[in-house]
């Protein structure tokens, strides 16, 4: 039997798919999950409890069980000898979050949904275990790329088409086959099959991927239908919102922005992301907003601060809320929202920070 699976991490997004999930396709026996760090904010424990009463359960995970540790952060801390976790050593999310969804999961066939959305640009997480298969139901391609990259490489060009041919009409199959057809180089790469396929006809693709994984191991391809191939909603930030409200889960508090002055200038700021307080792919303007209003929290992250090792590179705690830094950071924050004014962006969900793409581990956020 195929599992279906949503980790929730206390974010937006995973809490709006949860949401849209369990409204479209009620048929679906889904399994939500919650990797528990010990080091999450008040707001986002909110969420998380809002949500399982909203769902009807969520399961909850916590690494290190046991342990004299006041935290699965604090244990895995000291066993790593102070080394704090950063982006080019992310133990974190492997100890406390990837290998307790792994064990939960255990070696059946499972589908774990993430929520991606169809205005972001970049992959999820794919589990090297090959009993987990991702779906992203938020995007126009909700399939992962190793499936893809699968389903589109050269070698199987005649199995593709003999599966288009199976599903569509002549004048559909004409137009599939000169791009099924046409073979991957350096310039006609995966993506842009991809794109053009799903251009022609989303859910005749996904029909088609799903035949095709019917032929492969995939926890997918174990299932006798699958509603989402037949879905070709692309779902945005305005959408996630709007769901989250819609529903009465609401919208975490971090995410609304807090005004501040500094030198007779207004910005706002606000956390862009969930996980741990001390994420260290938060920028230096959402450790400000920790600093002021968490203060507590922001002793505990300087307190990890030991034998050299900072959140930040080449910048301690105590150095980043000296009141000269603190103004320079609040004044490029407010140069960079003064910018986006001026690019026409006033909607809460666009004044609400984002993740920086290429400064992010989608690992956290399964």
């Amino acid at each position: 039997m195929v599992r279906h699976i949503l980790g929730i991490s206390g974010g937006k997004d995973s809490a709006a798919l949860a949401i849209y999930l369990k409204n479209k396709y009620p048929q679906m026996k889904l399994e939500y999950y919650n990797t528990d760090t010990g080091c999450e904010l008040a707001e986002t424990e909110l969420l998380i409890s809002r949500l399982e009463t909203y769902l009807g359960g969520i399961t909850m995970l916590r690494a290190a069980a046991g342990s004299p540790e006041p935290t699965p952060f604090e244990h895995f801390l000291k066993a790593s000898g102070n080394y704090l976790p950063s982006p080019q050593a992310r133990w974190c999310t492997q100890k406390m979050k990837l290998a307790e969804m792994e064990k939960f999961v255990g070696d059946a066939p499972t589908i774990s949904y993430v929520g991606i959305r169809g205005d972001e640009d970049r992959e999820g997480y794919v589990s090297t275990k090959p009993n987990i298969q991702a779906i992203f139901p938020f995007r126009k391609n909700i399939w992962s790329v190793d499936v893809v990259n699968k389903v589109l490489s050269n070698n199987n060009i005649a199995q593709l088409l003999e599966i288009y041919t199976s599903l569509c009409d002549e004048e559909t199959l004409s137009e599939a086959k000169k791009i099924i057809e046409k073979p991957l180089t350096k310039d006609f790469y995966y993506s842009k099959k991809t794109n053009s396929l799903l251009d022609l006809d989303t859910k005749l693709f996904n029909k088609a991927v799903f035949k095709f994984l019917k032929t492969t191991d995939y926890p997918v391809g174990k299932l006798d239908d699958f509603p989402l191939v037949d879905n070709d909603d692309i779902l945005v930030r305005d959408d996630i919102f709007r769901i989250l409200e819609e529903s009465g889960v609401g919208i975490p508090d971090y995410y609304k922005p807090i005004k501040f002055e500094v030198d007779g200038k207004i910005g706002t700021y606000n956390r862009s992301r969930s996980g741990c307080y001390f994420c260290f792919f938060q920028q230096k303007i959402e450790w400000i907003w920790l600093y002021e209003q968490h203060p507590d929290l922001y002793q505990k992250a300087m307190d990890f601060e030991k034998g050299g090792y900072t959140w930040n590179q080449n910048e301690s705690l105590a150095d980043l809320i000296k009141p000269e830094r603190i103004r320079q950071i609040k004044l490029d924050a407010i140069k960079k929202q003064e910018a986006k004014r001026q690019a026409g962006s006033c909607r809460l969900a666009d004044n609400i920070g984002d993740v920086d793409e290429d400064n992010f581990c989608a690992n956290c956020f399964i």
